[in-house]
């Protein structure tokens, strides 16, 4: 799985020291209320759509490509469900990031749910009572955008708060 060009170049100069990078995940629900999940080519892992956003992207405009480039799904992003911080993330190369993710709930607009790079294995709707193994990371993105209400939810001194 290739990195963005950006990334590279980046990582030439800083090598595998971490690095704080903003992303944006996409939680797709379709019209029976199943959610749209990519299988990770990385490893392995069973996961929602998303990914690093480019230097300048906004936020939307990335879920909206992230997820037509790994699912083949075209999106409309209605609400931006939650910001998060993740843990440190360590990839087998020895890169280290942590990401500030921008969760949006979605609904799909056109397109078929198939794998549409070589950053998915597999892509598919589920049922919410039917999942495959996924981290609690992104449990709680599921839980964040499915619950949400409108108002985006945040952590705030320890607590998630609307």
């Amino acid at each position: 799985m290739a990195i963005p060009t950006f990334l590279a170049d980046l990582r030439a100069l800083v090598g595998t020291r971490k690095l704080w990078l903003s992303a944006a995940a996409a939680v797709v629900f379709d019209d029976r209320g199943r959610v749209l999940l990519a299988q990770r080519a990385d490893d392995g892992r069973w996961a929602l759509p998303g990914g690093i956003l480019e230097p300048g992207e906004q936020p939307a405009d990335g879920v909206v490509r992230e997820c037509l480039e790994e699912t083949g799904v075209e999106v409309v992003p209605e609400v931006l469900a939650a910001v998060r911080v993740t843990d440190d993330v360590t990839y087998p190369n020895g890169d280290v990031t942590q990401y500030l993710v921008l969760v949006f709930r979605c609904r799909p607009v056109g397109g078929e749910a198939r794998v549409n790079d070589d950053e998915s294995l597999a892509v598919g709707w589920f049922d919410l009572d039917d999942l495959p193994p996924m981290i609690d990371q992104e449990h709680e993105c599921l839980r964040q955008a499915r619950d949400s209400q409108g108002a985006t939810l945040f952590e705030w001194d320890g607590k998630e708060r609307p």
